[in-house]
C-alpha cells in the first residue's frame, strides 16, 4: 500500500505528460476566412458617401496576410497608403476588431487601435463591432466624438465570394466589397509590420 501511494504523484505525471492539449475547434467566421488566408483582393466601395470619393478613386485591395487559431490580420491598401491594418482576435465567444494604423516610418498613428468586441455570436459570418470605451476615450481624446458611435462589421460570405468591411454610424455609412473569386497580387507589407518568412 505504501509503495502504491508513494507512486501514486509519478503516474499522474507520467499521464499528464501524455494528453496532448486540444486547441478549441475553429468558428465558423474563422473556418470561413480560411480558404482566403495568404490571398489579396480587389474591392470596390457600394456606398454612395461623398466623404469616400477619395478611396473611390484609388484602387482598393485587401491581404489576408496572416491566419493563426484565433487570431486574423487583414491589410488594407489604398493606392500607395499602406498604412492600415485590420486586428480579428477571437477573446472567449467572441470576436475582437482593432485598427492598427501607421506611418510609413513604422510609428503608430495617434489614431490606431480602436475598434470593440463583437456583439454577434462567435460562429456568424457577419461581425458587427459597436466602438468599446477606450475607443471612445481615444476618440474624445483626438476632437472627433461624432464617431463614439460606430458600429464596424466584417462579413464573409463564401457563395457570393464577398468579403466585406462596413463603418456605420447616424449620417454615415462606408462599406467595401471585395471579389473573392479573383485573388490579385500581393501587395507591399503594410508599413510597421515584419516581412513575412
Amino acid at each position: 500500500m505504501l509503495f502504491r501511494t508513494a507512486l501514486a504523484p509519478a503516474f499522474a505525471l507520467l499521464a499528464a505528460a501524455c494528453v496532448t492539449p486540444v486547441e478549441p475547434a475553429s468558428s465558423a467566421f474563422e473556418a470561413a476566412i480560411a480558404p482566403l488566408c495568404g490571398k489579396a483582393f480587389e474591392g470596390r466601395i457600394v456606398t454612395a458617401d461623398a466623404q469616400d470619393d477619395d478611396w473611390r478613386a484609388q484602387r482598393v485591395v485587401m491581404h489576408v496576410r496572416t491566419c493563426e487559431p484565433g487570431y486574423i490580420t487583414v491589410p488594407l491598401h489604398v493606392g500607395d497608403d499602406h498604412s492600415r491594418t485590420w486586428v480579428l482576435m477571437q477573446v472567449g465567444e467572441a470576436w475582437e476588431l482593432r485598427h492598427d494604423h501607421r506611418h510609413e516610418d513604422g510609428s503608430e498613428d495617434a489614431l490606431t487601435q480602436y475598434g470593440g468586441f463583437a456583439s454577434t455570436p462567435v460562429d456568424a459570418l457577419r461581425q458587427e463591432f459597436p466602438a468599446d470605451q477606450a475607443t471612445k476615450d481615444l476618440f474624445d481624446r483626438e476632437n472627433i466624438p461624432v464617431s463614439k458611435t460606430n458600429v464596424w462589421a466584417v462579413e464573409v460570405d463564401p457563395s457570393a465570394n464577398i468579403f466585406a468591411y462596413e463603418l456605420k454610424r447616424p449620417q454615415r455609412f462606408l462599406r467595401v466589397e471585395f471579389d473573392t473569386s479573383s485573388p490579385v497580387a500581393a501587395p507591399p507589407t503594410p508599413w510597421g509590420w515584419p516581412e513575412l518568412d
